[in-house]
């Protein structure tokens, strides 16, 4: 182990403790970790007395080269590839297995290589029953909110919610050509699919491209990203709408994501403007047909009971598997001369467990690492293609059952970008201003 007198450090992992003043180390905090650097020890000065007589040496001195062998806290792993300390983090974060690094050479190619190809088939029989099954339930949960009374609203609404972000899933694998082997049929089911959530399918499926080929890239990428600092100092108006966007307004953020990125036509390229056109025409037909006609038979408040709290309900399943999926205090962003395609879709991505009705109404969208491996995959095929991905790359996945500490982990930590840290919590960085992050600490249960 190599070690400079001059400028000795030590490295302490774990807690923090204390160290006696009188050894002069100064420790330098930051999270799980503790530095130690030498300062300020005591020298003595010695005295040196003349010889009495001039005395003349002449000494040889002889060097060999001695090959040292490594001591065994050279050859021990980085915290970061540690079991324990990865399962450690696995308890602190409330994820069932946090993944080991990936190795360098390790490419995406390397990965969809060991798929087997029968994931990637197109089943007919199979995309249709998923627009069966999310048709039928919508029609259930419109039936369930027309007869409830109005104390199981509620309950009428998050079920109906959940099924219209099954539309959702219909429209995303149609945007991936995973849906059938009919282009024009993908692209007009894909439409259709959107109308109800309000979203225009060209103009999304051009900007989720962008956020498959970038994934976790800081800048670059389409969905969300960490806050940046310059961004978050910028003024205090901003900084208060930044802090509850990602604090308690997170699980509806995607609305902010559906307004800024899909509706400017100035974000897309020339080529893309036709079908972004024609898409946003669709929308605003649907708009203007559609929302009338839901006034004119049930009222204003029929509008609010059978089309906005089920569109909330949908955009509450749409930020919360976007956040679940991408955000994680050990999950990084990178910028592009640093980041690394396999890393971010196999350890950048996160497969999360949620309650079978859920997962089916949704058509399995939280089986999400074999999406991002290939988003040819259709969305039938992903559980297949995430077992075999087990089988051969278990060790690096990510995976979590949705649970209390998950959220309240990345909704209370997850903000502010920092290239060592990856995050950054803005009641560290603005205490005073962070209440709705500190309420949400005490009120947020922390069971896994």
């Amino acid at each position: 182990m190599a070690c400079t007198l001059a400028d000795s450090s030590f490295l302490s992992l774990g807690h923090q403790q204390r160290l006696n003043q009188r050894h002069g180390f100064a420790p330098l905090k930051s999270p799980g970790i503790c530095y130690f650097k030498w300062e300020n020890l005591p020298t003595k000065r010695v005295k040196h007395q003349r010889p009495l007589f001039p005395i003349k040496r002449t000494t040889i001195v002889r060097a060999v080269a001695v090959p040292v062998a490594p001591s065994p806290a050279d050859s021990l792993p980085s915290p970061a590839e540690s079991a324990e300390y990865r399962i450690q983090l696995s308890k602190t974060y409330g994820f069932r297995q946090i993944g080991e690094p990936l190795p360098d050479n390790v490419t995406l190619k390397d990965i969809i290589g060991t798929l087997p190809k029968k994931v990637f088939e197109i089943d007919d029989m199979k995309a249709w029953k998923s627009v069966l099954i999310s048709v039928t339930s919508y029609v259930l949960g419109l039936f369930m909110i027309s007869k409830s009374p109005w104390f199981l609203l509620p309950l009428a609404w998050a079920w109906t919610g959940t099924a219209i972000t099954g539309f959702f899933v219909i429209g995303h694998d149609c945007a991936h050509k995973s849906f059938s082997k009919n282009k024009l049929v993908e692209d007009i089911v894909g439409t259709l699919a959107f109308l109800p959530l309000i979203y225009p399918y060209e103009p999304w499926r051009f900007k989720h491209d962008q956020h498959h080929a970038k994934t976790n890239m800081l800048s670059e990428d389409t969905a969300w990203h960490p806050v940046w600092r310059e961004e978050f100092d910028s003024s205090p108006v901003l900084r208060k709408a930044i802090i509850y966007g990602y604090g308690p307004f997170r699980p509806w953020m995607s609305i902010g994501h559906w307004l800024m990125w899909h509706f400017d036509t100035k974000k897309f390229r020339p080529n893309e403007l036709k079908r972004v056109k024609i898409s946003l025409a669709c929308v605003c037909a649907f708009v203007a047909v559609g929302w009338p006609l839901i006034v004119y038979h049930t009222g204003i408040m029929g509008w609010i009971k059978f089309w906005l709290m089920p569109w909330l309900g949908y955009h509450f399943w749409m930020s919360t598997f976007t956040m679940v999926h991408h955000t994680a205090p050990h999950i990084p962003f990178k910028h592009s001369d640093e980041w690394n395609a396999a890393r971010a879709q196999l350890n950048g991505t996160v497969h999360c467990d949620y309650p079978h009705w859920i997962e089916t109404l949704c058509h399995d969208i939280n089986v999400h690492i074999p999406h991002h491996i290939s988003p040819r995959i259709p969305s039938y095929n992903l559980r297949a293609a995430h077992q075999s991905l087990r089988d051969n790359w278990g060790k690096y996945l990510n995976e979590a059952t949705w649970n209390w500490r998950l959220m309240k982990t990345i909704l209370t930590v997850c903000h502010v970008y920092n290239k060592e840290q990856n995050y950054i919590p803005f009641d560290d960085i603005a205490p005073k201003e962070s209440y709705p992050i500190t309420f949400l600490k005490k009120v947020m249960p922390d069971s896994a």
